[in-house]
């Protein structure tokens, strides 16, 4: 049993990196391969990630170089990076797509620190419900006498200190992405 706060803390941490993954599409001064993430070029007909069909470099701080692995595919490419919600320009190279990203205004950055607020609060629920899940189990395996009630508050205990440092640490996660949201 001494393995329910083992597997919460695993769970924990991956919450943490799916926070960390959330975090990396929420833009900043600079341009980040990471906010074409979500994005989907309809390849052949099936929707697929862009990084599946082409490279995404960074050749300056707001200029994100697009470069389809299929150079037939270049204007499927370029309409998926025009059609997303992302705000930039897009130029065209050859079959390089170049997207130019706009200078962000404050309250544009105000508002992206409320959208890294709400996906870190996400983050937190989601460790608050590991928890609550491996409370449960350790109450149980007391109740049913597999475990004695000594050994249960050890890993209660356990279990508090480990919620405690993963929000902890979503929560300087949070800090470092608001610092980097407002850098001009």
């Amino acid at each position: 049993m001494a393995n329910a706060v083992e597997q919460a803390k695993t769970q924990m941490n991956k919450s943490v990196e799916a926070t960390k993954e959330n975090f990396s599409g929420i833009r900043t001064g600079r341009a980040n391969p990471a906010l074409l993430n979500g994005l989907m070029v309809d390849y052949y007909g099936a929707p697929t990630p862009i990084k599946s069909v082409a490279s995404i470099g960074v050749p300056d701080a707001r200029t994100l170089a697009v470069t389809p692995f299929d150079g037939s595919q270049a204007n499927a490419v370029e309409k998926a990076i025009r059609d997303s919600d992302l705000g930039g320009s897009t130029r065209r190279d050859g079959n390089v797509i170049h997207m130019t990203m706009p200078e962000l205004t404050e309250e544009r950055r105000k508002e992206y620190v409320k959208l890294a607020k709400t996906k870190a609060e996400d983050g937190k629920v989601a460790v608050r419900n590991i928890r609550r899940k491996a409370k449960e189990s350790i109450d149980k395996a007391v109740k049913d006498g597999d475990m004695g009630e000594d050994q249960g508050d050890r890993q209660l205990k356990e279990l508090d200190k480990v919620t405690k440092q993963t929000t902890e640490s979503i929560d300087s996660l949070l800090e470092a992405k608001q610092k980097e949201i407002m850098e001009v």
